[in-house]
């Protein structure tokens, strides 16, 4: 453990000595870049010192990372074998952040927020009408095919028509997100309704319990864990989509911007765009997983 641990720090060290290095020829750029190597290692130690147990495995998570950094750097700047167009080095890419940081905070408020109303919209659907149908044997028999039928179309099928019948982008953009992650949330439920313990069902009947109790004392609480587990693959699902219709005509918004600088070959831009991403992906999962913690005690 101390031996993994003392081997991270040794790669950042090497890593910040090679950064400091380069910038006597070229400092742009250099104390953003150095501002994320902190920002990795405060991460780093926060999840060691919250979970000492896992410490190989976040220090492998973080050799890993600081190993690529490092091979783009001397790739880069040092040995001269890349493109420096389509491979800009990393202090460029760190300092777009910085240059583009009010294009940058507005494409993330337009995406998470077109995500949010979207998501809402799905789960909300496809939670209350799987139930709607799992509960009962003769919807599921008439449902169930059709959702087989209609769930495997790729939802960006949809983006022309989508485009030519919604008043605007946004909202076309908003419907093919909702078709996307409706299908897989409906058919969950249905099938997890369906393979739920007759015995619960049965003993629930016994106590008078009625349909709308049934519904909110028994089923929903017995589905909570699994919509929670199932909503990691939906944000991954959906930020997927929404990048997909953002670079497709949007105005605005985390998948416009990697599209509006990709068109003028602006490549620091675009990987600066990618790794945005990833920030906010995972933040959001991160997000998710307390509040699955918080919500979902009883499953432990």
């Amino acid at each position: 453990m101390k031996r993994s641990f003392a081997l991270a720090q040794l790669a950042l060290a090497s890593l910040a000595a090679l950064v400091l290095w380069n910038s006597r020829k070229a400092p742009s750029g250099c104390a953003m870049l150095m501002g994320a190597l902190v920002l990795t290692e405060l991460c780093y130690a926060a999840r060691v010192r919250r979970s000492p147990e896992r410490t190989a495995q976040f220090s492998a998570i973080a050799c890993i990372a600081l190993a690529v950094l490092t091979a783009w750097e001397l790739s880069a700047v040092n040995l001269g074998i890349a493109n420096p167009i389509l491979l800009p080095p990393p202090r460029d890419v760190f300092q777009a952040f910085w240059d583009c940081r009010a294009l940058m905070l507005r494409g993330v408020f337009s995406s998470l927020t077109l995500l949010g109303a979207s998501m809402l919209i799905a789960v909300a659907s496809g939670v209350t009408l799987g139930l709607f149908v799992g509960l009962s044997p003769f919807m599921r028999g008439v449902f169930l095919p059709i959702a087989k039928v209609l769930s495997p179309i790729p939802p960006v099928i949809y983006s022309p028509y989508a485009v030519a019948v919604m008043p605007t982008f946004r909202s076309a953009a908003a419907a093919i997100i909702v078709l996307g992650i409706f299908w897989p949330t409906f058919m969950g439920i249905i099938n997890r309704a369906a393979a739920m313990d007759k015995r619960i069902i049965n003993s629930a009947r016994a106590l008078g319990l009625t349909r709308r109790e049934m519904i909110f004392q028994i089923m929903i609480p017995y589905l909570f864990p699994g919509i929670m587990s199932g909503l990691h693959v939906t944000l991954s699902t959906s930020f997927l989509l929404l990048t997909m219709a953002e670079m497709t005509g949007a105005s605005s918004g985390l998948g416009y911007f990697i599209k509006n600088y990709s068109d003028y070959a602006n490549y620091t831009n675009v990987i600066a765009g990618i790794i945005l991403i990833g920030v906010v992906v995972s933040l959001l999962n991160a997000l998710l997983s307390f509040a699955e913690r918080k919500l979902v005690r009883w499953k432990e």
